[in-house]
């Protein structure tokens, strides 16, 4: 029995208890089309179809590493690395179902590497983000909405659906 303690005390302490059951589940809004994972830590990816006037579309993925992925803080801090801006990133916090998400929504010239490791980088000026942690019983899941402002403005009130849509299964 002291074993058994033990070994759930020291796992507990390292964060490597067993992985809960269940998943992170949504409603996609109607208006947003599915679009294959590009890489099997991608849940989901759709395209937000882009607004009047813009060049290109929006794409929202939404991303799980296996209950890793870093901390809520150095994730907003990577996101707003991603983002050459003058303003300050907004952020906020909300419960939704009973999951714990911590967004970030900033503007500017969108930066991140084209691909994860990649030296070459994205250089797309009026771009916006809008990025939200979302804390599970299995760990964090990660959102991430990116694309022209005005169609990441035009998307704003079916992506503040598709978060309240969010449940753990």
């Amino acid at each position: 029995m002291i074993v058994m303690v033990t070994s759930m005390l020291i796992a507990l302490v390292l964060g490597i208890l067993p992985a809960q059951q269940g998943t992170l589940a949504f409603t996609k809004p109607p208006a947003w089309t599915d679009r294959a994972s590009a890489s099997s830590m991608r849940v989901a990816e759709f395209v937000v179809p882009r607004a009047s006037g813009d060049t290109e579309d929006a794409e929202l993925i939404v991303y799980y590493f296996g209950g890793g992925g870093g901390t809520v803080e150095a994730n907003l801090q990577r996101w707003t690395a991603q983002v050459e801006s003058t303003n300050e990133p907004v952020r906020t916090t909300a419960t939704v179902n009973g999951l714990h998400l911590t967004s970030l929504d900033i503007s500017g010239t969108y930066v991140a590497e084209v691909r994860p490791g990649s030296s070459e980088r994205h250089n797309k000026p009026g771009f916006r983000m809008r990025a939200t942690v979302v804390e599970t019983p299995k760990g964090p899941y990660f959102i991430k909405l990116t694309g022209p402002a005005r169609t990441i403005d035009s998307a704003s009130a079916a992506f503040a659906q598709f978060l309240q849509s969010l449940t753990f299964k």
